[in-house]
């Protein structure tokens, strides 16, 4: 077995600020060996998430105790027969492992990978096991097959994707979630092409990544709205339009563009701003929302404007992204300067510090952390 430092989430709910109600404790563990098709992985970097905060705070219910984080780098250290890697390889872990076989995977969206996502709501690999193993012989659950808040984990092999060992972890975990679920709502669900204008709802990493992709794919404008000031400074910085954030956002981005923008994307998963990016998409345009909001949260729409206007609203997971295609994709548009997502990152700090990185991810003090290892 391979002992391990990892944050477990043994409570949700607790409250802010998690420095002193500390949801995640970091804990010893015990790793079993990789089975067939699995990948025993030192973690490089991993980086903290909203989707990881909403575990925290409870609105993203999950199978507890967990050991948590589903976006990172890292390197394989050993690994279980039947998979294509070998030690030493150097890969980017994606939150969904599709199996490659079921419907959805064969028709080309992995990201819907049904026993994918059954994996994951149990919180187990893909193939139905915990490799955790705590002092008093529980097994803690994985998450999204990933469980990255940890010196080692064991993966699926069909979580990860081999890369280039020359870039450096902390911006190749990127590539993992903000990037992939960004880039690829801009790119994919959104489809945006050379002289559309783009309006982008929520400036974490997944909204920059996707900021950044738009302009990338040409955008003749891209409009960047959020609360905080200091992204709205970064998205300008990238190339963008700010826009505040607020009520008045939807009418400011209809004056801006004559009717609305013709491509939207919300990453907040705060309906009342899904709403908004409704009513900001202009006439034949396109809604995307990757945002996580609670289960069950109604959304309330104009069902007229769908007809009418031939608005379309559609969902956007994982970017709707084949990550074994887009995560070397994405790298060599990063590579050859299309898509920074380095200037994403607003610093690094060691895993006994990830109750504070979750504070400032709470307060939007911070775009992208990473835990270095």
């Amino acid at each position: 077995m391979t002992e391990t430092r990892a944050a477990v989430l043994v409570e949700s709910g607790r409250p802010a600020p998690y420095a002193e109600s500390r949801p995640l404790e970091i804990a010893g563990l015990r790793l079993d060996p990789p089975g067939p098709g699995e990948l025993l992985v030192r973690i490089g970097a991993a980086g903290l998430c909203h989707s990881d905060l909403s575990v925290i705070n409870g609105s993203r219910p999950r199978p507890l105790p967990m050991a948590l984080g589903h976006e990172a780098a890292g390197e394989v250290v050993e690994t279980g027969p039947g998979t294509e890697f070998a030690p030493g390889d150097h890969i980017v872990l994606a939150f969904v492992p599709a199996c490659g076989h079921c419907e959805r995977c064969v028709g080309g969206r992995p990201a819907l990978c049904g026993p994918g996502a059954q994996a994951n709501g149990a919180g187990t690999l893909l193939g139905g096991g915990k490799r955790f193993v705590a002092a008093d012989g529980t097994r803690p659950n994985h998450h999204l097959g990933v469980s990255a808040f940890s010196e080692y984990t064991v993966v699926s092999s069909r979580s990860a994707v081999k890369i280039d060992p020359d870039l450096p972890f902390d911006i190749a975990a990127l590539f993992g979630c903000a990037v992939l679920t960004g880039a690829g709502a801009a790119l994919y669900s959104a489809a945006v092409a050379p002289g559309d204008t783009v309006a982008v709802f929520g400036l974490g990493g997944v909204g920059l990544s996707a900021v950044l992709a738009a302009k990338a794919a040409g955008a003749a404008t891209v409009y960047a709205v959020d609360l905080v000031q200091d992204k709205l400074d970064l998205a300008a910085s990238l190339g963008a339009h700010p826009v505040p954030g607020g009520p008045d956002a939807t009418d400011a981005i209809r004056d801006l563009t004559s009717g609305g923008a013709e491509k939207v994307i919300d990453t907040t998963g705060v309906v009342p701003v899904l709403e908004q990016a409704y009513a900001a998409t202009r006439s034949g345009g396109t809604t995307v929302t990757v945002g996580l909001p609670a289960p069950g949260a109604p959304l309330t729409l104009p069902a007229l404007s769908l007809v009418a206007e031939e608005k379309t609203l559609r969902g956007s997971y994982l970017g709707s992204c084949v990550p074994r295609r887009d995560v070397p994709r994405f790298i060599a548009m990063y590579r050859n300067g299309n898509l920074p997502v380095d200037a994403l990152l607003t610093g690094s700090l060691p895993l006994d510090d990830i109750n504070t990185g979750f504070d400032r991810l709470h307060t939007a003090e911070a775009v992208r952390q990473v835990i270095t290892f």
